[in-house]
């Protein structure tokens, strides 16, 4: 893999690389390169465990959904209303501004066309994008970005810089697996600076990267990775966020994810995840177990939003989850694995202040299977809307294989 020497050319990273006299045609190659390369920047957060859509985003004007949770409903007077039919869970005020002025989108009914309730099956099969196909190896972020490498048609010549693809986490998740390199970061801290013993992270980092026969990357020898170097430049250990995240791993994760976006460190796609959406027991409804997961994501998410500042107007977010749940309580105050879902979309650039799809009732008789909330929106053709707009990763056969996604049936979110 070649890093980018547009990853030297910015924040004083020469300084870093080395003295070697760069030619002039090679910076005028660089500063062409950069005019040409796409300046918007997708987020993925995937909340592993199935989140209960119906309690997140509440429709309350349905009669069933108040006879189907007896005990874990959301009243009307609680919720946040959003649209005299649709409100949001009252943990989630952070997202209410963010809906009102336009930025935030959601999609109702929408997820994988696969059945299965297995969550590791469910997981593999929304990360891949290849939904009832097992043994897919490569996630579909992974395919947008060689997709927007054949738009650009430089596939297998693009030069991108060591974080255009990166997860916070301990592992490269499947949705980031694929061709284009990807690195997980447990925690930037981790890094060591130039000097000092490089840390395991460090180590590995440079273990993974340190083929590159790029020249500049070299010019000073073999010493601390120079990529490792220019992280180090943005001193995570001194980064103060311009809000307060929730001091929780989806919170620092989120505050994390900023920070590189603001370091200008070459990001493209960056993915996190958020876990303990798997309420069998003791739910809750306006308070309890749901409510708490809930306040962290909106809040985290939203401080994300504000301390982005002006950058925001080139980032999207998009959220999604295995499965929804059961549309009617169980016998222990808690749903178990349903089937559509709820999905949010946040951009500067998103037609939000609306729920989008179209809503299939939760009579009875409308319900899938006579328990889930049925699915009126695959979850790819909204990823798709996304990915095209964003990464202009519009060869959609590429990204979600099988699936026939077409923009003539995007929901106009972007």
């Amino acid at each position: 893999m070649q890093i980018n020497r547009r990853f030297f050319l910015h924040k004083g990273a020469l300084a870093l690389a080395g003295t070697t006299a760069i030619p002039q045609f090679l910076v005028r190659t660089v500063m062409a390169e950069q005019a040409a390369a796409p300046k918007r920047r997708l987020v993925v957060v995937f909340q592993r465990g199935a989140a209960d859509g119906l309690n997140i985003v509440v429709p309350y004007h349905e009669k069933n959904y108040y006879a189907m949770r007896p005990s874990i409903a959301i009243p009307q007077n609680k919720v946040l209303d959003l649209d005299g039919f649709f409100g949001l869970h009252p943990s989630m005020t952070a997202f209410k501004p963010l809906y009102n002025q336009g930025h935030l989108a959601i999609v109702h009914a929408a997820g994988s066309p696969d059945t299965t309730r297995s969550h590791f099956d469910a997981q593999d099969f929304m990360e891949s994008g290849t939904p009832g196909v097992k043994g897919t190896d490569d996630g579909w972020l992974n395919r947008a970005l060689q997709a927007e490498d054949l738009r650009r048609r430089c596939a297998g010549t693009c030069e991108h810089t060591a974080f255009r693809a990166l997860s916070l986490g301990a592992d490269v998740p499947l949705t980031l697996a694929g061709k284009v390199p990807a690195i997980a970061l447990s925690n930037v801290n981790n890094f060591s600076v130039a000097g000092q013993k490089p840390s395991p992270a460090a180590s590995a980092f440079e273990a993974m990267y340190g083929s590159s026969g790029d020249q500049i990357l070299h010019a000073t020898g073999d010493e601390t990775f120079d990529a490792v170097k220019m992280l180090r430049a943005a001193n995570p250990a001194k980064y103060k966020p311009s809000v307060d995240y929730p001091n929780t791993d989806f919170g620092n994760n989120m505050k994390q994810v900023a920070q590189l976006l603001k370091a200008n460190l070459g990001v493209e796609a960056a993915f996190t995840d958020i876990t303990g959406w798997d309420t069998h027991q003791n739910q809750g409804n306006v308070n309890g177990q749901l409510a708490n997961r809930l306040a962290d994501f909106s809040n985290s998410i939203a401080a994300f939003w504000r301390d982005l500042g002006d950058g925001a107007e080139n980032v999207t977010l998009v959220t999604m989850s295995e499965f929804g749940r059961t549309a009617k309580e169980n016998g222990t105050a808690g749903t178990d694995h349903g089937h559509a879902n709820v999905m949010f979309v946040l951009g500067a650039d998103v037609k939000g202040g609306k729920v989008h799809g179209k809503w299939p009732g939760l009579a009875n008789e409308q319900l899938n299977e006579g328990r889930d909330l049925a699915l009126t929106t695959d979850y790819r053709n909204v990823l798709g809307e996304v990915v095209t707009s964003t990464l202009g990763a519009s060869n959609l056969d590429l990204v979600f294989p099988g699936a026939s996604i077409r923009s003539a049936s995007f929901l106009r979110l972007v």
